[in-house]
């Protein structure tokens, strides 16, 4: 599936969805795949990127995953980055960390999650909340580049 057609999926699968400071989640997307491109992702990271939490908000389904005309790189990074109910960050983590390009879509993902302008639109105790679990989340993958762009 071409870029241009994952990103229409993705558009579409999260139309109706906010992020918390209530902006269009796609922005999150959007910007998340650009990181992956500035940082030298490939085909199958962007793509990845536009779907990293389709199936974890219930915007797709696995079984749209299992089915799309995607590579397996790109499903492969998609189910890695999708949190499970109950999951210890710890696993999370061990998980981004053994899936061959998983890491820099995540890296892209908390870069713009944890930037400040993003975070300062936010209430005070969300805002704390989420730079800690954003840090800590930073630490388990052993990112060097400071969360945050």
């Amino acid at each position: 599936m071409p870029l241009s057609a994952v990103e229409a999926v993705a558009r579409t699968a999260h139309a109706t969805q906010t992020d918390k400071a209530g902006r269009p989640y796609t922005e999150h997307l959007r910007a998340v795949a650009d990181g992956v491109r500035a940082r030298g992702g490939d085909d199958d990271q962007i793509a990845a990127a536009w779907l990293h939490d389709a199936v974890e908000d219930d915007a797709l389904s696995e079984q749209w995953l299992d089915d799309a005309a995607l590579t397996r790189r790109t499903k492969d990074i998609v189910r890695a980055l999708t949190k499970r109910p109950g999951e210890p960050p710890e696993a999370y983590a061990a998980r981004i960390l053994a899936t061959p390009g998983a890491l820099l879509v995540k890296q892209s993902d908390l870069a713009h999650n944890a930037n400040p302008a993003r975070l300062a639109a936010l209430d005070e105790t969300t805002r704390k909340r989420l730079t800690e679990k954003y840090a800590r989340m930073h630490a388990l993958l052993g990112l060097v580049e400071p969360p945050g762009e």
